[in-house]
């Protein structure tokens, strides 16, 4: 039963998908009700691995291994050389990774509710975007962790390019074409350590990379190894989004549907951070050791940009957008301090700016139902006609500025730790960044609240109410939780730093 879990897991919105396929379109209530219940299968079942985890249970045990395809004849020489075998597994990062996809897609369909027209197709592709993410953080080796990345793209397109606002289809395109060219780059690295390695699979790149092994099928030079790395920190760079990279990335948080953004801002951009570690790190920890400095840069680069940027907005869309690219800096800065510290802040920041950024998107989302604008000077006054809403907002900017006792507070402490350990200059120059973000913050979110009310704007307006309340409350008390309780997440990562640092040296 327990190498079916997996599975089970990533292909569990296919109920829903064969469900809602016979459901009328006109049927609203059934179809979104469909569309959240959906999604429950897999957040139980996550839960479910997390609480054996915490209970002993290796996670090795639900691992899942099965023939799939094979190139060529070779099984004499080795019964492994160039074939491709279906499998799945976790450990503790990627669990944390799948649990938060599952909450995430969970809450996400809860602020699918508004959502207008078109619900069958929409929850289709939802569901079927949530099968992509699954199975990117479950997939043990490269072409079917490629196969699930691909399978993100196709419904995001269609989700940002029919559902969005008023430029939702330059927004599509663009998002299409620069994760296109970053899927191609990730696709030609594949390829090439496919045939001259024989082998796709995670463990075993990452042994062969490290230490060798009979599954040598032609060794890679130290040249070949450093340009296989720079192609997949460029397609997992765009994903992030690492500066100049980001441009797709400020469109599709601007005219996507704010449901999409929480998935997008919560967990896409992640599969970039992942792909970095599990990846960059994993199967290169020497050569990403020699060039971690640079990684820094980039790190220090985004986290002033999008914090500079960010600073002179006028869409609360916009600054959150580029706070997007600056918090991106952070992990970025963690992973390139390249000791423990650093690293388990980097994946602390993967996981807290999720949380954050799928609130105050939500958030976001519930303004601009009732006032239809984000404009910061057209929202001034929120704090007399929308007092709880405001409040909420005002808790989710805390949360982002990193107030201690919330996540943001634990991942931007360890990782500039980490990096004031190796880089004390780039870390100072990089710590102007948290002060900018408190700035633009408050900038926006005090002058929503407690601005110049707008009478037209505040006539007649409601208060969050219902349904809404529950994306708020899960995500707020997750993020307090990690502030307050970090063991949560450090307990199951620590067997992943401990295999990070021993393949860098540290």
């Amino acid at each position: 039963m327990n190498s079916m879990i997996l599975t089970l897991l990533v292909f569990s919105p296919v109920l829903g998908i064969l469900l809602m396929a016979v459901i009328p379109n006109t049927e609203e209530r059934n179809l979104k009700l469909l569309g959240f219940l959906g999604t429950i299968p897999a957040l139980l079942i996550s839960l479910y691995l997390y609480f054996q985890y915490a209970m002993g249970t290796d996670l090795s045990a639900f691992s899942v291994k099965t023939d799939w395809f094979r190139f060529g004849n070779l099984e004499k020489y080795d019964p492994n050389l160039f074939a491709v075998d279906y499998e799945l597994s976790v450990d503790g990062f990627s669990l944390i990774m799948v649990i938060l996809t599952a909450v995430l897609s969970t809450l996400a369909a809860i602020a699918s509710i508004h959502i207008k027209k078109e619900w069958k197709g929409y929850f289709l592709l939802f569901l079927l975007l949530e099968i992509g993410m699954l199975g990117v953080f479950t997939a043990q080796n490269l072409i079917l962790f490629f196969v699930f990345f691909e399978i993100t793209l196709i419904p995001m397109f269609f989700l940002i390019g029919k559902w969005g606002y008023l430029e939702k289809e330059k927004a599509a395109y663009s998002f299409l074409l620069y994760n296109g060219l970053g899927s191609a780059i990730l696709l030609i690295a594949i390829m090439v350590l496919f045939a001259r390695t024989g082998t796709t699979n995670i463990e075993a790149l990452r042994h062969i990379m490290t230490v060798g092994g009979v599954s040598l099928f032609a060794p890679l030079s130290d040249g070949m190894k450093y340009g296989l790395l720079f192609a997949l920190l460029i397609a997992f760079g765009i994903k992030l989004p690492i500066f100049p990279l980001h441009t797709w990335m400020l469109r599709v948080h601007v005219q996507a549907p704010p449901s999409i953004v929480m998935l997008h801002a919560g967990v896409l951009l992640k599969i970039g951070a992942f792909g970095f570690i599990r990846f960059g790190m994993g199967i290169f920890p020497e050569q990403f050791k020699n060039i971690a400095f640079l990684v820094a840069v980039l790190g220090v680069i985004n986290l002033l940009y999008g914090a500079f940027l960010a600073l002179v907005q006028t869409d609360f869309k916009m600054v959150l957008a580029y706070s997007s690219i600056s918090h991106m800096g952070i992990v970025l800065i963690g992973l390139g301090a390249l000791n423990e510290a650093g690293i388990q802040g980097a994946i602390f920041q993967v996981v807290s700016h999720g949380l954050i950024a799928a609130l105050l998107f939500f958030l976001v989302g519930v303004m601009h139902e009732r006032v239809k604008t984000t404009m910061i000077g057209e929202l001034g006054g929120m704090a007399k006609y929308m007092p709880v809403t405001s409040g909420f907002l005002l808790a989710g900017a805390m949360a982002s500025l990193g107030l201690p006792g919330m996540s943001g507070f634990i991942s931007e402490f360890m990782a500039f730790l980490g990096l004031f350990k190796e880089e004390p200059i780039l870390a100072a120059i990089g710590a102007l960044g948290i002060i900018l973000t408190a700035v633009y913050l408050l900038r926006a979110v005090l002058g929503m609240t407690f601005g110049k009310a707008k009478r037209t704007v505040a006539e007649g307006v409601s208060e969050i109410k219902g349904v809404e309340f529950a994306p708020v409350l899960v995500l707020l008390a997750l993020i307090i939780t990690i502030g307050i309780y970090p063991s949560i997440l450090s307990g199951p990562l620590q067997e992943t730093l401990d295999a990070i640092m021993l393949g860098i040296g540290g």
